[in-house]
C-alpha cells in the first residue's frame, strides 16, 4: 500500500457519490457531501492529480450495439515469455470484440471479456483470433448470463464504515 493516498471522510464521500454517478455536477456534489462548491472542486482536482480518480468512462450496452452475447475466455499462452506476451496483449486489445483483458496467475495466463453478435461469431473469434495463434495453447470459453456492477471502491479501512448511497446502475 505504499502508493495509497490519505483520504478523509469528505474525500471518501465524494468518491462514493462520483462512482454512483460520475456526471454529478460540482454544485450537487458539494451539497451532497456538505462542503462549498469551490472546496468540492479543489478536492476533486486533488483526487485527480494524485491519481485516485483516473478519468471518466462511457459505458455502453453491447446488446444494443448488436453484440448480445458476452463471454469470458480463459487463455493459456505457451511459452509464457515477455516477447510473446506483449504482442499477444496488443493483438487482443485491438480486437473490436474485446471489452477487457486481465493478465493472471494460475493455470490460465489471461482472462478476456468479449462481446459478440452470437454463437457463430464467438466460435469464429475463438478459432480465428485465439487458437489459430501459435502461442495460444488453450482457450476455455464461458458464456456470461448476467453481470452486476459492484462497489463503490473505497480504501480497506473506510469500506466497512460507509453504508449510504447504494450503487446504482448509472455508474
Amino acid at each position: 500500500m505504499a502508493d495509497s493516498v490519505a483520504l478523509d471522510p469528505v474525500d471518501l464521500h465524494i468518491l462514493r457519490v462520483l462512482q454512483n454517478d460520475a456526471r454529478t455536477t460540482y454544485r450537487d456534489l458539494a451539497a451532497h457531501v456538505g462542503v462549498a462548491p469551490s472546496t468540492c472542486l479543489d478536492r476533486v482536482t486533488r483526487l485527480r492529480r494524485s491519481g485516485v480518480i483516473l478519468g471518466h468512462q462511457l459505458r455502453l450496452d453491447p446488446a444494443k450495439l448488436g453484440r448480445g452475447v458476452e463471454a469470458l475466455l480463459s487463455v493459456q499462452v505457451r511459452p509464457h515469455r515477455r516477447d510473446l506476451v506483449g504482442p499477444f496483449v496488443e493483438r487482443v486489445r485491438a480486437l473490436p470484440e474485446s471489452l477487457s483483458l486481465f493478465h493472471l496467475t494460475g493455470p490460465e495466463d489471461f482472462l478476456v471479456h468479449v462481446a459478440v453478435a452470437g454463437p457463430a461469431d464467438l466460435q469464429r473469434l475463438v478459432l480465428d483470433e485465439f487458437t489459430a495463434r501459435r502461442e495460444v495453447a488453450r482457450v476455455e470459453t464461458r458464456l456470461i448470463f448476467q453481470q452486476w456492477a459492484c462497489g463503490p471502491l473505497l480504501p480497506p479501512d473506510a469500506a466497512s464504515g460507509v453504508t449510504e448511497d447504494p450503487p446504482g446502475e448509472s455508474w
